[in-house]
């Protein structure tokens, strides 16, 4: 435990007590909404980043969190923090998993049997394996919560919708659109006017991709947001059952993140001859995701016309495109911003309230 002491933030054991793992773009935007009004309900009792963390049980000023992790020496245990959720007294405790990390997804069913609440960004888990989802399907049988409304769609409310339909008795029988922010504004902006290069180094900047812009280009993200999709709506889909098409060359694969960046002119030339032949065909390029009803799915790139809807999308713009059997004749479509700390920051929060 911290030798740092500072006077509890509250007198009496909060409602909610919160930890929260990941302090990076998507974490310092969710520390700065737990510093507002709307978060009063909740203490947040410990922060920790991949080297570092801090705890404190009578709670942790969100403000005070990077300079708390700058000059800790705690290394990282998930012991104390969940420890420290244990001490806060509080009648909720709450896992939030804002980072990308495999390993954290693989602890969510123990916590969650364990009685921890746990709310997440990270969809490593539950659009990995098949058996990580069935996992969580018995680990929140005891009646804990998962809250992933921020693994797909930056919170935008594709699966309480796809619940709620299965709750009525509807079933989903196909399923098409854009599920990346990132691939959303890249395709939207690409006119062949500026390089791929400096299209992706722009969203990069503006925090529209991962880090790595290659979980965004490789297509393994939105093979996972198919996952999670599907899943919920009954279609058992291993990971493997998902054909996806990568947009990062062969040769640019295996190597470290700085070495991948300083090599993204190698993106263009095959993405101008793509948007080339597209154009001459009367057509845009989009890379949207697909399932149909036999269960086939399929993320990749596709020309579309300029009326089909995916074209029409701007911005980060996701689009979800459900057809069940009460919405058959027209899809039910759920389109929004889907990509950007804020609003995926914003997603986490509210499953936390939510509870």
């Amino acid at each position: 435990m911290s030798a740092v002491a500072v006077a509890p933030l509250a007198d009496t054991a909060p409602r909610t007590a919160v930890v929260l793992l990941g302090t990076g773009v998507v974490g310092r935007a969710l520390l700065a909404l737990l510093g507002t009004p709307a978060a009063r309900s909740l203490r947040l009792v410990g922060a920790a980043n991949s080297k570092r963390q801090h705890v404190l049980p009578d709670g942790l000023p969100p403000a005070e969190v990077a300079e708390r992790l700058a000059r800790g020496r705690e290394d990282r245990d998930d012991a104390p923090l969940l420890a420290a959720l244990d001490a806060s007294g509080a009648t909720r405790k709450v896992v939030i998993d804002a980072t990308a990390c495999a390993v954290e997804a693989g602890r969510h069913p123990e916590w969650l049997a364990a009685g921890y609440h746990v709310v997440t960004a990270n969809k490593a888990l539950a659009g990995g394996q098949l058996s990580g989802w069935r996992a969580l399907q018995k680990a929140t049988a005891g009646g804990t919560v998962y809250g992933d409304a921020a693994t797909v769609g930056a919170g935008l409310p594709v699966l309480s919708t796809l619940r709620r339909l299965r709750h009525c008795g509807d079933s989903l029988l196909t399923l098409e659109g854009v599920f990346s922010g990132s691939l959303s504004w890249l395709f939207n902006q690409y006119d062949g006017s500026r390089p791929f290069s400096a299209l992706l180094r722009d969203a990069r900047r503006l925090g529209f991709t991962e880090p790595d812009p290659r979980s965004d280009l490789s297509g393994e993200d939105v093979a996972r947001k198919l996952l999670i999709i599907a899943r919920n709506a009954g279609f058992a889909l291993g990971s493997d059952e998902v054909e996806v098409e990568s947009l990062v060359p062969a040769a640019l694969r295996d190597m470290d993140t700085k070495a991948f960046l300083d090599r993204l002119e190698e993106l263009d030339e095959p993405l101008r001859e793509r948007h080339a032949q597209a154009r001459a065909n009367g057509k845009v390029l989009r890379y949207l995701a697909r399932l149909n009803q036999r269960g086939r799915a399929r993320v990749g790139l596709v020309e579309v016309s300029a009326d089909h809807p995916a074209a029409r999308l701007s911005g980060t713009d996701n689009q979800f495109a459900l057809t069940t059997t009460r919405y058959h004749a027209t899809p039910l479509v759920i389109q929004g911003p889907g990509a950007g700390p804020e609003i995926t920051a914003q997603a986490l929060l509210g499953d936390v309230l939510s509870l």
